[in-house]
């Protein structure tokens, strides 16, 4: 690793805790429903919306009315996505006159934004007019990342209860977490990023002269539209001179702002955070990554102070840092080597000379390896799936770290509430590994861990492993599966498993070497994000009414610190172990095996 790279790396982190403590106070006032000094004129407008949709001030929910409210309340916005795309044609701001999008990618895209993956198997500027981009998928942002912070209030209400049957109100939590948190955070983040450059306008497309013209080559076509072939079946290619580019506008920096603070991921643009309307500098580049895990540690913040002990806090965030920094520092040091064959190619000159400074294929220079590879396990650490690079450009060990991140279960960060509760599912496990250790009964901030906590917790972690290996394996099976593998052997099996470890984890980033926008892959992956967002959801509130239930029980010489170092190694252990043991036999078939051949190769 390069000292560039490693000061990037600690300037980030000191930054993005700075910046998290203060935040997480105040999310902590926002779970625990208590006034705000300063903004007692936002209740008004809180309690109108309340009045409006004829939900009592004070009502609560036990779990299962909690999960139902959630699902029925996805599934309606899933089901409004889906229709906007449908209609576009004749909807309004629609300056391109683009046409409706198609049943399978609508329904794709309809599942990805409801439930916080935004997997993107369209190119955005010429496919969404800014009606939908708007009115479906920014408004799906909002209220897919409110949904993961309400899952994550009521789980932590369930520690935090004893001998209650209910864990809030998921209407007042999702209202709240939009209202006070999302809204203002966006509201600001959006101006900064128009005052770094980023678009904001409802402008047509707008074509320019280029500086220079574009020499390049076509297919030659017939009368008929249809490409030339010669006897030998291969395409008639003729000269064509380009001296105009059509550029791309719209309202950008308010999807943008949202995005990124949801943990959303879903671009205006096909190129994503790689664009310049959309990411212009290296200034913005570094609030960008800020604001994708802001919130996620801010969580951790205000998890430790509502159950009264922010140390409990610490140590969660601790885990999450530990894992964090390990897997970042592998693929910073990976893309910092030359390609091994481009190394091999004159023996005469040193190791890299070819490739000075590492790999920067697929990268940004305005941003170069240290900021696109942070930015690549940020991304992944957290269930956002934004990327300011090509992910499937990576090297195979670089490109194996997002993958890992992601199988890991979106916990290190994670997505907004998702990071959280998933990290707390895990400590769950790690505290009744331990129990098992010295034969006691395993405890958790005072509620013994029992059975039923067990499956449910069991329910989450296995259920994302089994889409994600399940759908891999018959992606390679079938032959509509094979057919989008644009690369052959390990990396092409790589590219199908990236997929839907992305998709099953909702992070919604690619090796975009798979081409994934057919009948088949829009199906099967959409049926991956929804059971992979929804199962896991379920089984985790299932905990929260479990916990909230039952008494608090004392600490005693037995008891498990649960906010110290040996917690910590603990904790991260345990993920790590989880992960490892479940994916370990399918890295070994992508990113391992290319790995070696690609220095067999030299």
């Amino acid at each position: 690793m390069t000292a560039q790279s490693l000061v990037i790396l600690l300037v980030f982190l000191a930054t993005l805790l700075s910046v998290a403590y203060p935040l997480g106070i105040y999310l902590a006032k926002i779970g625990e429903g208590t006034p705000i000094r300063g903004l007692n004129w936002m209740k008004k407008t809180e309690n109108f919306f309340y009045r409006l949709a004829g939900i009592p001030l004070d009502s609560e929910m036990e779990w299962k009315d909690y999960a139902l409210a959630l699902l029925v309340f996805n599934t309606l916005g899933a089901l409004v996505v889906y229709a906007v795309q449908r209609l576009q044609a004749w909807l309004p701001l629609n300056p391109q006159a683009l046409g409706n999008v198609s049943p399978d990618s609508s329904f794709n895209t309809a599942i990805s934004f409801a439930t916080n993956t935004n997997w993107q198997g369209y190119g955005g500027e010429s496919t969404m007019s800014y009606l939908t981009q708007m009115l479906a998928l920014t408004v799906q942002n909002f209220l897919s990342a409110a949904t993961g912070m309400a899952v994550a209030y009521a789980l932590v209400r369930g520690f935090k209860r004893h001998f209650a049957k209910s864990i809030g109100n998921f209407w007042h939590d999702v209202t709240r977490s939009t209202l006070y948190v999302l809204l203002p955070l966006s509201a600001l983040f959006a101006v900064f990023l128009t005052s770094q450059g980023v678009i904001q306008n409802f402008s047509a497309y707008q074509e320019v002269n280029l500086v220079e013209p574009l020499s390049y080559q076509q297919a030659k076509t017939g009368p008929d539209g249809e490409p030339l072939t010669h006897a030998e079946s291969n395409r008639m290619m003729e000269s064509a001179i380009a001296t105009t580019q059509v550029l791309p506008m719209g309202p950008v920096a308010s999807q943008e702002a949202i995005k990124l603070l949801g943990t959303n991921g879903g671009g205006f643009f096909n190129a994503n955070s790689a664009h310049p309307y959309a990411n212009p500098t290296p200034l913005s580049n570094f609030v960008e990554m800020l604001s994708i895990l802001l919130i996620p540690a801010a969580l951790c913040f205000a998890f430790g102070r509502m159950v009264g002990d922010i140390r409990q806090g610490w140590a969660i965030l601790g885990a999450m840092t530990v894992i964090f920094l390990t897997m970042t520092s592998i693929v910073l040091v990976a893309e910092q080597q030359a390609h091994p064959v481009l190394q091999a190619l004159d023996v005469d000159q040193a190791p890299g000379e070819l490739q000075p400074g590492g790999n920067m294929e697929g990268k940004e220079i305005r941003f170069g390896i240290g900021a696109s590879a942070l930015f690549a396990a940020v991304t992944t650490a957290a269930s956002c799936g934004a990327v300011n690079a090509m992910h499937d450009s990576l090297t195979p060990l670089g490109g194996m770290v997002p993958m890992l991140l992601m199988q890991l279960g979106e916990v290190v960060f994670g997505g907004v509430g998702s990071g959280l509760y998933g990290m707390l599912i895990f400590s769950i496990l790690a505290v009744f590994v331990a129990g098992l250790m010295i034969g006691r009964t395993p405890e958790y901030l005072g509620k013994k861990i029992q059975p039923f906590e067990m499956k449910m917790a069991s329910m989450v972690i296995l259920v994302t492993p089994l889409l994600v290996l399940g759908g891999t394996a018959l992606a390679v099976m079938v032959d509509a599966g094979r057919a989008g593998i644009l690369n052959p052997g390990a990396h092409g099996f790589s590219e199908i498993l990236y997929a839907f470890s992305s998709a099953a984890n909702n992070n919604g980033s690619a090796f975009a070497g798979l081409s994934a926008n057919t009948p088949f892959y829009n199906i099967l992956l959409a049926i991956a994000m929804w059971f992979g967002r929804f199962i896991p959801i379920v089984a985790v509130l299932a905990i929260a009414g479990s916990l909230a239930a039952k008494k608090r029980v004392e600490v005693t010489a037995g008891t498990l610190p649960t906010h110290g170092p040996l917690f910590i190694a603990l904790l991260s252990g345990t993920v790590i172990v989880v992960g490892a043991l479940t994916y370990l036999p399918a890295l070994a078939l992508g990113p391992v095996i290319e790995h070696l051949q690609l220095h067999a190769l030299r």
